[in-house]
């Protein structure tokens, strides 16, 4: 595991490279989001930007998707996968906002996770994105990966654990950010079967590369 000023550097490192540590997925209201997170499971996000437009032209408010039938979602979501699983979710969460919340994206762990679809990845998305709640972690596969290789994590795959970790040792401010940029990391240097070692940034710091570089 490493020390704090293991973890600034890496932290820093990162900022430099990938200065905008944002979501990858494109929305323009709170809602958006929530959807297109869910949309993401099994799915790349660059699917899932290119299938929501249509989706979001075609019911353009949170009352036309509570009206919806899943059915009636389904064919603007197939090319995500487990379109109809995805399709009851939005539909019925969407219904489940307008009833409990007002059509507000609600800000608490408890609240979130008992929309359907909603597990603690796409709750820790939504907290830090849309609230900037500080010390949110989304323990996504390429954050579990690399902070595994790292040595910021002791290596589990298991989402909570390695979310558990990472509030330990983060910054709170900077967790959700750092988050994002393991994503961009983890498409443009750290892919999973092709690691780009010498050409990483984090090198000085990776547990991984001292061991095997």
């Amino acid at each position: 595991m490493k020390n704090p000023k293991e973890v600034s550097a890496i932290v820093e490192t990162l900022k430099t490279c990938y200065p905008e540590g944002i979501c990858s997925l494109q929305y323009e209201k709170d809602y958006e989001l929530l959807f297109a997170t869910r949309l993401s499971a099994q799915c790349t996000d660059e699917r899932v930007n290119q299938v929501t437009p249509a989706l979001f032209a075609r019911f353009p408010t949170l009352e036309e998707l509570a009206g919806a039938e899943p059915a009636d979602v389904e064919p603007y979501i197939h090319s995500c996968g487990f379109f109809r699983a995805k399709a009851r979710d939005i539909v019925l969460a969407s219904r489940m906002l307008l009833e409990r919340y007002q059509g507000k994206v609600p800000g608490t762990m408890e609240e979130l996770l008992a929309l359907p679809g909603v597990g603690r990845k796409t709750a820790n998305l939504i907290l830090g994105d849309v609230h900037h709640v500080p010390g949110v972690v989304v323990a996504d596969t390429h954050c579990i990966r690399i902070t595994g290789l790292l040595g910021l994590t002791d290596g589990s795959k298991d989402p909570g654990k390695v979310e558990k970790q990472l509030r330990a040792c983060l910054p709170p401010e900077e967790s959700n950010d750092f988050c994002h940029r393991m994503v961009l990391h983890g498409r443009a240097v750290c892919i999973a079967r092709r690691p780009q070692c010498q050409s990483c940034t984090l090198r000085p710091w990776c547990d991984y590369f001292m061991k095997n570089g």
